[in-house]
């Protein structure tokens, strides 16, 4: 049993096993392999925008618009336009605004523009002039029942309130 020896078809099914990938299984979920970010260096200089879904450290500078999913700008760091992210970590300066979910401030950054944000963090020693502006999501709606169309009220028309001198009642939202 033990002693059989491999013919040569044996021993190639065995290196064409080797060399094959393993299967996935179905409904295993591939994950991405971690992305490094790419490096805009100190002596580095952009003009225009950049753009991409990845992550971008900056220790140069950047004239232009910047959209992208995870900005960092280093100490040296100098953006000269509007930052889209999802995540931006501001060590640097920039001269713009910055639109992002989350937005943190060191104490080394110097921000000369508007933030809009649903995260802001400052740390103390860090410089911004502009407005802080909070996005949120609206809520989700929930469905509203509809009286019947016969239990409604009239509403007047616009000539007959345009004619009438008493003031009318002002919409509530």
């Amino acid at each position: 049993m033990f002693s059989k020896q491999p013919t040569k078809s044996d021993s190639s099914k065995i290196l064409a096993r080797l060399d094959a990938p393993p299967p996935i299984p179905e409904g295993a979920s591939t994950r991405k392999a971690p992305t490094v970010a790419s490096l805009i260096s100190e002596n580095l200089t952009v003009e225009g925008g950049i753009s991409g879904e990845g992550e971008i450290h900056i220790d140069g500078i950047v004239r232009g618009d910047v959209r992208i999913g995870k900005l960092t700008i280093g100490d040296t760091g100098h953006v000269e336009g509007s930052i889209f992210a999802e995540v931006v970590e501001a060590r640097g300066r920039v001269i713009g605004a910055i639109t992002a979910k989350q937005v943190r401030l060191y104490g080394t950054c110097y921000v000369d523009g508007d933030i809009t944000h649903e995260q802001l963090a400052m740390e103390t020693g860090a410089f911004f002039q502009g407005r802080s502006l909070k996005f949120q999501r609206p809520p989700a709606e929930p469905p509203t029942k509809s009286a019947p169309p016969a239990l409604e009220a009239p509403t007047p028309s616009p000539t007959a309130a345009a004619a009438s001198n008493a003031p009318q009642p002002k919409p509530v939202f």
